[in-house]
């Protein structure tokens, strides 16, 4: 860390500290902590008495931490990590397993769910988290209860729901640096005596770019988003709920911002390149756009009958996606060679759900249901390499169609007053059928052959949790899980041949056995969760580069994570609080050898960091007229990580340390707010992306120190 970087949290401490003992004012604010309810298991519980590890950031640390999208709940939750190229396509890896793999044939590992909705394609995780309840990440595999490839573990999504109950609204506007200008706003209105409500929630978010294009004169890096949503919550009897959503969002945005971060001193193509590390600057012969609108609407009627509660739950949703981009970050005057491409997808799916569910207080809980999910994806995938003024492109078409079908039941049952047993099941199959076809404009670049294939094949498994909790005490838990998640197989997006083209990959599988405990102290004022648990990983889905250019997706082999993950929240007095949480993953591979002659088995997982610590103290003030002064900050680290499998060269990322911070001013009766913030202070510099090829490590870096000021306001 650099000597301005420690300065800094010096500071920020300092006046955490100094905030601890204020003069002329006193604290009212209660010691206790408050009570966190999740949907983790698909049923409501409180959080301290769920037996899987799950992290939870709630309303008001979504609203204050400026908490908007994936990265950002990455950057707070250890044993999540995040990156894109571009953005738009985010890569989410949970404890160890992701996926690089964005063709119209494959599938996310780790899966993001809006209102309980599968976004089974990458650049669909396109959402404000602005006007939610709470974003749960449930770690490990979830192949019971949220089924569809959720090998590495699952991020949910929960909107505010509409109140039928009151009347409400609320605004708020932001502007900061790089000429940021925000807004959003949401308002609650009840209906027909309070038997339904409606809701209506939006949001703007504009900044002009963080990097300079110095070739083309423009800022590139920005950010052009608008969301929306809309629902509609119906209550005709005490046993009938019906509720409507739709929602949308639109993203413009020019870049990504890509750079030549090193060369590859051993290949000949070396030549070519000149190094840039200038995060604030790029050189690419084109600005680039990233291009996005996704819409989606969800009907969900739930039903009390005698016994159980009959649930429906179905969705549609849409997806017009671009993106182009100058991949080496430089032009004619600074490359020998210009790499550009992009892609272009359209997507629709959907999902129907019908599950019959015990009713809320029973004894035993249980859920038994059928599932059906559907999507119709086509994409194009181009690639140009422009050598001395000769050009050379491919163009991938890809059409992929997919019926998924699943049929599951859980159930937890206390066997004694201080000892459940849960067990669960389900039975997943998917019948995927697709087309890919190469063709070149004036010369091939990735192929070694045009072709045009069409394959078809049926992917079927079984997946299960078993594992019991036993109450030590009252508020302390102990508990052991065994769970097993499955990932379908699929085809290849830029394969080099045909025959290429028609080899499929198989399924993988992740088997994680889990010890943990979960204990509330000092009447509520302190809790402290821990957990140890091991990974067994096998037919791991990698993309590896070939040496002509072509990407492909292996079943790599064999391996083992394994960690330990902790959460402590403190109240050390009233207003003060502090939460700490670590996770240490060791992720290696046993048996990989992607080629004959390499032999990766002991290589750490890409793309997973050994240790991740986040540190967030906070202090409230209560003054004397009511109002409150707060101030937040919020530290993370992450040690070294390695983007490519084989743990050499220059595709490694240094260990980071970022800090946010925040000071809250709350007016009496909570009418309005503003609050002064920061993220990234330290304007700490990492690689966001990188991959090596053609002699070179092109990449990307993360956004620098930015800074602002929001104002709420409450009705």
């Amino acid at each position: 860390m650099s000597a301005s970087s420690r300065q800094l949290l010096v500071c920020v401490a300092g006046a955490l500290m100094s905030a601890a003992s204020p003069s002329g004012a006193q604290s009212t604010a209660t010691s206790e902590l408050e009570e966190v309810l999740v949907t983790a298991q698909r049923r409501g519980e409180r959080l301290q008495d769920v037996p899987i590890t799950v992290t939870v950031l709630d309303a008001n640390q979504v609203q204050q931490a400026r908490v908007q999208q994936i990265g950002d709940v990455a950057t707070r939750t250890p044993g999540l990590g995040f990156d894109g190229f571009p953005a738009s396509q985010p890569r989410i890896v949970i404890r160890a397993i992701g996926s690089s793999d964005r063709g119209a044939a494959g599938d996310p590992s780790s899966a993001v769910f809006l209102d309980e909705i599968y976004l089974g394609r990458p650049a669909a995780v396109a959402f404000d988290a602005f006007d939610v309840e709470r974003i749960e990440v449930l770690k490990g595999p979830q192949g019971t209860l949220y089924g569809r490839n959720v090998v590495g573990g699952a991020i949910n999504v929960l909107s505010r729901p509409p109140d039928p109950s009151a009347f409400d609204a609320g605004a708020e506007v932001t502007v900061g640096n790089y000429q940021r200008a925000d807004g959003a706003a949401f308002v609650n209105a009840p209906l027909a005596d309070g038997k339904a409500a409606v809701r209506a929630s939006g949001s703007w978010r504009t900044h002009d770019g963080y990097v300079r294009n110095t070739f083309t004169g423009n800022r590139v890096e920005d950010q052009d988003t608008s969301s929306a949503r809309l629902q509609f919550l119906g209550r005709p009897s005490d046993t009938l709920r019906l509720s409507l959503t739709l929602d949308g969002t639109r993203d413009r945005a020019a870049g990504p911002a890509q750079h030549t971060l090193d060369l590859d001193e051993g290949a000949d193509e070396a030549v070519f390149w000149t190094v840039d590390r200038d995060r604030e600057h790029t050189a690419g012969s084109t600005d680039g756009y990233q291009n996005r609108d996704t819409w989606g609407a969800r009907v969900q009627v739930d039903w009390d009958v005698s016994f159980a509660t009959l649930t429906y739950l179905g969705s549609y949703r849409d997806l017009d996606y671009e993106t182009s981009y100058d991949f080496d970050g430089g032009n004619s005057s600074t490359n020998l060679i210009d790499i550009g491409g992009g892609n272009t997808e359209q997507s629709d799916f959907y999902s129907n759900e019908l599950r019959i569910s015990s009713l809320p207080g029973a004894r035993v809980s249980w859920v038994a249901g059928l599932y059906n999910f559907g999507s119709e994806t086509d994409r194009l995938d181009t690639l140009a390499l422009d050598i001395a003024g000769d050009g050379l492109t491919d163009i991938y078409t890809q059409r992929a169609l997919l019926d998924s079908y699943a049929v599951f039941g859980d159930v937890s049952w206390p066997l004694t007053d201080r000892f459940s047993l849960t067990a669960g099941v389900r039975y997943s199959r998917d019948e995927k059928e697709y087309r890919v076809s190469n063709t070149a404009g004036t010369g091939v670049v990735r192929a070694q052959e045009q072709f045009d294939v069409s394959v078809a094949k049926n992917y079927d498994a079984a997946t299960y949790r078993i594992g019991g909790a036993f109450n030590l005490a009252e508020d302390h838990l102990l508990y052991v899980m065994v769970s097993r998640g499955f990932k379908s197989g699929g085809f290849q997006d830029t394969p080099s041949s045909a025959a290429d083209a028609a080899d499929d990959f198989e399924p993988e599988y992740a088997t994680q056995y889990e010890l943990g405990q979960k204990s509330t102290f000092a009447d509520g004022a302190l809790i402290w969760n821990n957990t140890l648990f091991l990974l067994d990983y096998t037919d791991l889905q990698t993309r590896r580069v070939l040496d002509n250019l072509a990407i492909v997706t292996d079943n790599a082999g064999e391996a083992t994570i394994q960690g330990y993950e902790t959460y402590l929240s403190w109240r050390a007095f009233a207003g003060a609080r502090l939460t700490l949480s670590y996770a240490y993953t060791d992720a290696t591979f046993d048996v990989f050898s992607p080629e004959p002659g390499v032999n990766y088995a002991g290589n750490r997982v890409s793309r997973t960091p050994e240790h991740k610590v986040v540190v967030s103290p906070s202090y409230e003030w209560v003054l004397s007229q009511g109002a409150s002064l707060s101030f937040a900050a919020d530290y993370s680290y992450e040690s070294k990580i390695f983007d490519d499998n084989s743990n050499v060269g220059p595709e490694v990322r240094e260990p980071t340390h970022f800090v946010d911070a925040r000071v809250i001013y709350t007016s009496a009766g909570e009418k309005w707010a503003v609050s002064l913030w920061g993220k990234n202070l330290t304007d700490e510099l990492t690689r966001s992306f990188q991959a090596t090829f053609l002699g070179a490590n092109f990449g990307a870096y993360n956004p620098p120190r930015t800074y602002g000021a929001t104002f709420y306001w409450n009705y």
